[in-house]
């Protein structure tokens, strides 16, 4: 796609001067080329996306909800091949932003928390020796370590601790409720940082979860 002049929408941008289906199909295309470059590969050939800086093309109205489903206009993405394809060329900028990228163009999506679902947990060994890892709703699989922390975060609204691990380049799985409680299962009492915490080890790291008395309750 030619890049646009100073002030001018380039033509043919999702959402802008162009025909979003058009524009759908045009991203849907330079994915399926870049993916051929690297085999298709979803764990070891994933596109370089990195180091692509191809032109901004605008807003595409895709949206990943929070469970992990894509939409596309409002409407599910039910086919699976291509919420897959698309999380190939998922790249999550410095500006704090998600695009599609190809080596023709970057396109604009909306994320309302992790890209990634972590919807499995395949646990061996244990211990400090435990090792953790997580498959994702589109296939990825990323143990749990030093390069792919866990984190917790306080949800607002339950007051729960949100568990996040991350899977590649600066892409976040949100774990999902069931696979969060096969983690508390597994999860021991360690001091961190001055305090006592529960949390769970992988790769030789342990990962606190939340302050051991608030688990345990006070004591009696």
């Amino acid at each position: 796609m030619a890049e646009a002049k100073s002030g001018e929408k380039p033509a043919g941008s999702a959402g802008l001067s162009g025909n979003p289906g058009d524009a759908l199909k045009e991203i849907t295309r330079a994915a399926e080329e870049a993916n051929k470059e690297t085999g298709g590969k979803k764990k070891k050939g994933l596109p370089p996306v990195h180091l692509w800086n191809p032109p901004y093309c605008g807003e595409l109205d895709i949206r990943i909800k929070r469970d992990g489903s894509w939409h596309y206009l409002g409407t599910p993405i039910g086919r699976e091949r291509l919420v897959r394809l698309f999380s190939t060329v998922l790249r999550h900028d410095d500006d704090g932003k998600y695009y599609l990228v190809t080596p023709v163009e970057k396109i604009g999506i909306t994320v309302d928390d992790a890209p990634f679902v972590a919807v499995a947990m395949q646990v061996e060994g244990e211990g400090k020796d435990q090792r953790l890892t997580f498959t994702t709703n589109v296939g990825d699989e990323t143990e749990a370590g030093p390069e792919h922390p866990m984190r917790f975060v306080i949800d607002e609204e339950s007051g729960e601790p949100a568990p996040y691990v991350h899977v590649r380049a600066d892409l976040d799985a949100l774990i999902n409720r069931a696979v969060f409680y096969d983690l508390v299962e597994i999860g021991t009492e360690e001091d961190w940082e001055g305090a006592r915490w529960f949390g769970v080890w992988s790769g030789g790291t342990f990962f606190p979860i939340a302050l051991a008395a608030d688990v345990n309750g006070p004591a009696q």
